[in-house]
Parts: structure tokens; sequence; C-alpha cells
């Protein structure tokens, strides 16, 4: 959604070191949220989520899993054609095609994924059939579509009037070719932890608009996009994929939450990997992370990277400069 996008851009290493300061700080209390009491369900997704963190929660307090909280959750921005980043009404490929992938992940490791997934609105839910119905852990393109089929979702036009009138206007001006910047992709990722104590995560996305057709980045990837270790805690990552799918992400961030790391603290140090590491300019990557303490974090290479977290009913969007200790 591109109103909740405010990113500082930055073209140098050099400028992001100036920004280091500001964003590390623990501005978050107990005013903002309840405190966080052993036991007690508790979501948090990426960016702006709210209605779906609702939809998790909900599932929560009427005893469903953490697994059952996250699929419905995130099915809310799959199902809104408002969201151009997520499901329905995603910006296409550079050939017009929206094409989605998402991964889910329970509290016993299993897991879930599809790529490059074309005419199914949901699928996020899809990815939880190849998990509960299938050997595999990863179905991609015309084999996930057809085993989406057989397992009797509706295909449908994904591609919106107002996506196809986006595209249109970048084929113009971009001369057709996939741009990588920080505007035009996005992820939902979501993380639940049950009152059973058991946590589950999720992560789907329509992927980086006028990609390459075929390109998967790194929301259907297990590590990468998204990452449960139901005795340590969760991680999901959000941003360019081809950066996190370089560092494993996700899983970068609970190894780090083992090692004894903050959630926040961990989120950051795995952001700074990719920013020692990688030759990209101008990008945006941002991780989430809750551990089964009920800590959690975030933390952006631009100011202004939102997330959702939602404690005893009550959902609040905090900044990645603040965190609950």
């Amino acid at each position: 959604m591109p109103n909740r996008r405010k990113f500082l851009r930055q073209t140098t290493l050099g400028s992001f070191g100036v920004l280091t300061g500001s964003l590390w700080q623990s501005a978050c209390n107990a005013q903002t949220l309840p405190a966080y009491k052993p036991g007690q369900p508790m979501v948090i997704s990426t960016w702006e989520n709210e209605p779906a963190n609702a939809a998790a929660w909900a599932a929560l307090k009427e005893g469903k899993s953490a697994l059952d909280a996250v699929e419905q959750g995130v099915r809310v921005p799959e199902g809104d054609p408002e969201n151009q980043t997520v499901g329905y009404g995603g910006r296409p490929d550079r050939d017009g095609r929206v094409t989605l992938d998402a991964c889910i992940m329970d509290h016993l490791g299993n897991a879930g994924s599809v790529c490059c997934l074309e005419h199914i609105r949901h699928p996020i839910s899809v990815a939880r059939k190849v998990m509960e119905d299938t050997p595999h852990v990863i179905l991609a393109g015309a084999g996930a579509l057809e085993f989406a089929r057989a397992k009797g979702f509706e295909e449908e036009d994904l591609l919106t009037e107002a996506s196809r009138a986006e595209w249109e206007e970048w084929k113009k001006e971009e001369n057709y070719r996939p741009i990588i910047n920080i505007e035009n992709h996005d992820t939902i990722g979501m993380l639940a932890l049950g009152s059973d104590g058991n946590m589950a995560g999720a992560c789907t996305t329509s992927g980086l608009a006028y990609k390459m057709h075929g390109r998967v980045g790194d929301s259907p990837i297990i590590g990468a996009g998204m990452f449960v270790d139901n005795e340590i805690g969760g991680a999901a990552a959000t941003g360019m994929g081809e950066a996190v799918l370089k560092t494993v992400g996700s899983f970068l961030v609970v190894e780090l939450m083992r090692q004894g790391r903050h959630p926040a603290e961990a989120c950051k140090e795995a952001v700074m990997r990719i920013i020692k590491r990688q030759a990209y300019q101008d990008i945006q990557i941002g991780y989430i992370a809750m551990n089964k303490a009920g800590e959690y974090g975030a933390y952006c290479i631009h100011e202004g990277f939102d997330y959702t977290v939602s404690i005893d009913g009550q959902h609040r969007v905090l900044n990645s400069k603040s965190y609950m200790k």
C-alpha cells in the first residue's frame, strides 16, 4: 500500500551510517501495548496490517491453533484488491501476469510453499495444503496451479483495473525493464504465538512488481522470507527478496535469538550483514521477530518501517525505531 511508504531514500553505505543511531531506540513502553504475560496469545506482522492481526487474534481467541491464526490473518490482505503487493490486485510481472508466492510453517517444523502461482487468490491456503497433503515443501508454477485445482481452489483473474493501469504506464516509462528499487515490492509476514505456547508463521506476496516472469523472491523460501523454531521463536522478512535470499535472513534472526539476542537486536544484525555484503543501493529490507518469551522487535534499512503487534486483544502499529522489552 503506497501511502504507508515513508522511506528515506539513500544511495550509499555512507549515508546509512548517519541513520543508524536514530533508528535504534527502545521507545515502546507499557503505555503503547499491555505487557505480555506468559500463556497469552500474541500476533506480530509486517507493515500496517491491523485487520490481518485482528483476524489472526480472533482465531486464537476461538481456541484455534497458531497455524490457523496466521493463515486466516494473511488471507485478509490476500483478498484485498486495494493492497497491490499481495494476492488479488497484486502488481503483475513485466508480462502483465500476477504471480504469487507464499509459505507457511507450524510448530513442528512442517512447512509448505508455492512459487509463481497464478489465478488463485489465496496462495497461503494452497501452501498449507502442500504442507499437509503432500510429501513436498515447495510446488511451483503450473504444477502448483494444477495442485490447487485438484484441491478445489477457484481460478480467477487476479489483475485488477488499477494494477493493470499502473502496469501499462510502467511499460511506457521503464521501457519494459524490471527495476529494483524501494517502491514496488512488499510482503505480509506474520508470526503467531498461541496460548498453548506453540508458534507458527506465514508469508505471502505478489513479489517484485514488473519482475521477469518466473522470478521468485525470498517470501516462499523457508529460512529466507520466514522461519519458525518452536524452541526459540520466529522471524519474517519484507523488502528486496534477492538480498534476503543471499543471507537466509529469517533463519539468521532466529539463530541470533538462540544465542541470546533480543529480537530487535537480532533483526538489526541481520540487516547489517546485508549492508556489509551487498552492493544494492536504494533498497528496503526489514525484519520482524518474536521469541517464545513474548519479546518482539523489528529493524529496517530505512526509517518508516511499520509493523503491527497484537497483545491482549489490542492491535498497535509500531515503528522499527521502537520495540517492547
